[in-house]
């Protein structure tokens, strides 16, 4: 099962949500606006990716909230984004033991076409 975690006006999220619809692939969406992840779903992101990679230091939230001298360890990094679910890239995709982070086409086809 896939499921997709993100916010509806993303245009990355908007991009794998019609990348997934097109090849017609079952998937199961989780905004998080309305569903947000706790600090023991980002902890497993976080060992099955790399937590520079699951920051999101272009967004606004991250400039708005002004961490780029306060986040200097994984452990606030990790807080920062359990409690501000906009830091973390988008989307994030959970597929079997994998986890998939941001939009790339060939990436995709690369993990869901194979």
């Amino acid at each position: 099962m896939i499921r997709v975690y993100g916010i509806k006006n993303c245009d990355s999220v908007k991009k794998a949500l019609r990348f997934l619809d097109a090849h017609a692939l079952e998937y199961t969406f989780c905004d998080f606006k309305t569903s947000p992840v706790g600090r023991e779903t980002i902890e497993k992101w976080a060992a099955m990716s790399d937590l520079s990679t699951l920051l999101n230091t272009k967004g606004t939230t991250y400039r708005t909230l002004g961490l780029k001298s306060v986040l200097t360890d994984d452990s606030g990094k990790i807080e920062w984004m359990s409690q501000h679910n906009l830091l973390i890239k988008r989307p994030v995709i959970e597929f079997g033991n994998r986890l998939v982070v941001g939009f790339d086409l060939s990436q995709y086809e690369g993990i869901f076409l194979s």
